[in-house]
């Protein structure tokens, strides 16, 4: 039994001993221009899928967090703090994202891998090395109803998406009001208004 102990108590000291030479060399590549190895993207998206299903075990969602009036009121908020990064419904990611390691993900099936309670714990707590940040700061009410936003992405089309964001607007909008929302061009609408996509219709325009 003793010489199992040192034995395991070696390999330990060795092992410790290899990863600080291995860290002190610079060996490792934290460029983001150089991709994870296999292994390690392995266990960090494991880590980080395991880690937000624990943390966010315990969150209910608060009733009504998903009516209409609240994805309209979300709509401001997701085209200022997500849009760069993630794209919309008819626009692309913005130019800061694309040098990025890893690739903020394309938020349209995001209800379907994670719970509304999950979401929300990703946006109020953001994560570690990913370039996800925060957003503790703009109210638990205000991630709720982005989490009601989020679930309905994936049914909008470009004119979906522009007619709430125009609709958000009306009622006074929230972030991101009346400034180029998360890199993408911008044209007019009823009464001056600013619609997040150039290319998309605005429901002036669909009504001459």
């Amino acid at each position: 039994m003793r010489s199992v102990a040192v034995a395991v108590l070696s390999l330990a000291i060795l092992g410790v001993l290899g990863g600080a030479i291995f860290i002190y060399s610079g060996l490792y590549n934290v460029a983001a221009t150089d991709p994870h190895w296999n292994l390690t993207y392995w266990v960090l998206e494991k880590a980080r899928v395991r880690s937000i299903k624990a943390h966010a075990a315990g969150i209910t969602a608060p009733a009504g967090y998903d009516d209409q009036a609240q994805v309209e009121r979300a709509v401001g908020h997701f085209a200022a703090h997500c849009a760069e990064c993630h794209g919309t419904p008819g626009s692309k990611r913005g130019a800061v994202s694309q040098g990025m390691y890893p690739q903020p993900p394309d938020l349209t099936n995001v209800s379907k891998r994670f719970s509304p309670a999950e979401i929300f714990w990703i946006l109020k707590n953001g994560i570690k090395m990913s370039g996800m940040s925060s957003m503790a700061d703009d109210g638990d009410d205000m991630l709720w109803a982005t989490v009601g936003f989020l679930q309905k992405l994936p049914t909008l089309s470009d004119d979906d998406y522009n007619d709430l964001w125009m609709a958000s607007q009306a009622q006074g909008g929230g972030p991101g009001n009346m400034m180029d929302m998360g890199g993408m061009s911008m044209s007019h609408g009823p009464d001056g208004q600013r619609s997040p996509h150039a290319k998309s219709p605005t429901p002036r325009d669909r009504d001459q």
